[in-house]
């Protein structure tokens, strides 16, 4: 803190402090709260609101546990409530998508960061820029009609002899995977840049210098300075695939349900926002604690994240 008064001076301090608090307040605690507190109470009527039905309790949180379906984990079958079923496998595939999109944008981010000339740097970045110029919703489409029956995927392997009949790739949790990466690939990949770009380009000479194999130097040397970059995307990828209501909306089939298309259809379909509420911030709640165990078990800090 004592550093920002002295670099910027005490005016503008203060008020990136202001804008900052008023930020987080606004948009991220307040909301929070009233999503908390509406989850703990029922939906009723105007005229009854703050009547006596109007009371504190867990049944919101309750009603997740409805209908039973079958849940196959390692060949083994459970039974399990269908709404809790889509929450496991919406934090399960979200931690898929997170290291597919890790191990697409590792590579990539040591290319941009050590061995790709400074010269074409700028155009690198403005390729992969591109997209994000393009709205999500419209992303989400082009995969649509990539993916379709019909679509010009089938037509190319068709012509190429790969297959011989249109494949159904709509189907399952595939393309809500393909669209969740393609999406936030980038979000992995600009930390894991400004992680490796500060790693002192001698440590991985001296590291071939010594004998050292390609795999061993990213594994001892590469890797454990990039950590901060990798908790940084992990988080942001994971959060947001979680989070994502577009993709698995467009993307999804009857049987890749998403759990944000839940927490939808409780709000806007049943037009009950209070167990929706419920339902939101259990979903937030699993996330916070399923990056927490990870950053733990990885030994990040959240200061590490914060760089």
């Amino acid at each position: 803190m004592h550093d920002m008064f002295k670099r910027y001076g005490t005016g503008l301090t203060t008020m990136i402090l202001l804008v900052t608090a008023f930020w987080i307040l606004i948009l991220l605690i307040l909301p929070n709260l009233t999503m908390f507190e509406s989850s703990f109470r029922p939906y009723l009527p105007v005229t009854e609101v703050g009547g006596p039905r109007d009371v504190y309790s867990f049944a919101n949180y309750g009603r997740i546990l409805g209908a039973h379906t079958d849940l196959s984990v390692l060949g083994i079958t459970f039974e399990v409530p269908v709404r809790v079923k889509v929450f496991i496998l919406t934090i399960y595939y979200s931690a898929v998508v997170t290291l597919i999109t890790f191990a697409l944008a590792y590579p990539l981010a040591y290319y941009l960061a050590k061995i790709v000339s400074p010269k074409s740097l700028p155009t690198l970045f403005l390729l992969l820029f591109v997209p994000l110029w393009v709205s999500e919703i419209l992303r989400s489409f082009a995969w649509f009609i990539i993916l379709a029956f019909k679509g010009p995927l089938n037509v190319a392997l068709m012509s190429l002899g790969i297959i011989d009949s249109e494949i159904r790739w709509i189907a399952g949790f595939s393309p809500v995977i393909i669209g969740l990466v393609y999406t936030y690939v980038l979000f992995m990949l600009f930390p894991l840049y400004n992680s490796m770009q500060s790693l002192d380009s001698n440590q991985i000479e001296a590291a071939e210098d010594l004998g050292s194999p390609w795999w061993r130097t990213h594994w001892r040397v590469i890797l454990p300075h990039a950590k901060p970059g990798i908790a940084s995307g992990a988080v942001m990828v994971f959060m947001l695939s979680a989070g994502s209501l577009l993709v698995p909306s467009l993307l999804g089939s009857t049987t890749s349900g998403w759990f944000t298309q839940t927490i939808q259809g409780v709000m806007l379909e049943e037009a009950d926002w209070n167990t929706g509420a419920a339902f939101a911030f259990l979903l937030l709640i699993v996330c916070t604690l399923f990056v927490s165990l990870m950053m733990r078990v990885f030994g990040v800090r959240l200061s590490d994240i914060a760089k």
